[in-house]
């Protein structure tokens, strides 16, 4: 039986006593900081390593992998962004479900990837915190996988789905376990483009926490996809928040697609309507023509400054195309300002 009744874990009351102080700090992009690293098929399967995935499909470009593969490289990013003044680092599991491991055929793996990759997380936050004192946080990072539930990816029959609520039910019920037998302090649902997919996520999230027997804190975040204002499924930023309201988030927010000054307007109109805390991580700017993120990290940083400045938040980061340094500028912008007051 699912319920809300359940023991909270610890990180709850820590982590509800320090957003009551200040605006809490998120990490900032994996993708870049890995395409960066610069590795080859090799290197992404391990090769010559005792933990060699052997497969017929190539795994460049699964990053998640590299939990396994190249678990010093990826722990060294999430302790980068740890010292950079980041209070929660996430994951590096936002393609970790069956759904999006099967364009890889690594589903089979998914179980450890979600282990590994919070474990990993903390070692890296255990270094940090060892040094300066400071606690930190592991999110394990929740993706919406590369399927939705509400919109048929076929033109010529509208009521065609190509996965269904208990398929990703099912897919993130086993992330979600993976991540909290690995030591996740909280559970982070994020890009949110379909709410039927969010959805699904939270009710997975639901059941793992009754098998467990402690409620970890839930963030929630979408993704507002162009100038319309709206999800890719067509919500507005309110729609959103009536639909995810009764999951009680610790946050709900924005993230990803647009950049700082372009999220403004959504941000304030969730703001607005939320009785929960406030996360907002825009990207770098737009990406230019090559894919790539112009926008430094003072930029951000001053943007970013200003939905603090208005009231508007109680955890910012980064996302595509920032980095540690884009992070270190954002904590230090929003650092004289209060968090934004509950409704």
């Amino acid at each position: 039986m699912l319920s809300f009744r359940l023991p909270q874990s610890k990180a709850f009351a820590t982590l509800d006593a320090l957003a009551r102080e200040r605006i809490l700090i998120l990490d900032g992009a994996m993708g870049t900081q890995i395409q960066n690293l610069g590795l080859t098929e090799e290197d992404y399967t391990g090769a010559g390593l005792p933990c060699h995935i052997v497969s017929d499909h190539p795994q460049k470009g699964n990053n998640d992998l590299l939990i396994l593969t190249q678990p010093r490289a990826i722990e060294e990013i999430h302790y980068r962004y740890a010292k950079a003044g980041a209070d929660i680092v996430e994951t590096n599991t936002f393609s970790s479900t069956t759904i999006a491991q099967a364009d890889y055929a690594m589903e089979s793996r998914v179980f450890d990837l979600n282990v590994e990759g919070a474990r990993i997380v903390r070692r890296a936050l255990d270094r940090a915190t060892a040094e300066d004192g400071r606690p930190r946080f592991v999110a394990g990072a929740v993706g919406p996988t590369n399927r939705t539930a509400s919109i048929s990816p076929d033109v010529n029959d509208p009521g065609y789905r190509a996965v269904t609520f208990d398929d990703l039910r099912i897919a993130y019920g086993e992330q979600v376990r993976g991540l909290i037998a690995g030591g996740a302090d909280l559970i982070l649902i994020e890009t949110i483009f379909d709410t039927l997919n969010a959805k699904a996520a939270i009710f997975a999230c639901l059941e793992a926490f009754a098998e467990h027997g402690t409620q970890l804190p839930l963030m929630i975040s979408g993704t507002i996809t162009d100038a319309s204002g709206r999800t890719l499924s067509g919500q507005t930023p309110t729609a959103f928040w009536y639909s995810v309201a009764h999951a009680r988030p610790f946050t709900v927010g924005l993230n990803c697609a647009l950049g700082a000054a372009a999220m403004r307007p959504h941000l304030a109109e969730l703001s607005n309507v939320s009785s929960s805390r406030i996360c907002a991580y825009p990207n770098a700017g737009l990406p230019n023509a090559f894919g790539q993120y112009d926008e430094g990290p003072e930029d951000t940083a001053r943007q970013v400054a200003e939905f603090a400045r208005e009231g508007l938040i109680n955890v910012t980061g980064g996302c595509c195309g920032t980095t540690p340094d884009h992070i270190r500028a954002i904590a230090e912008a929003v650092r004289p300002f209060a968090p934004r007051k509950l409704k």
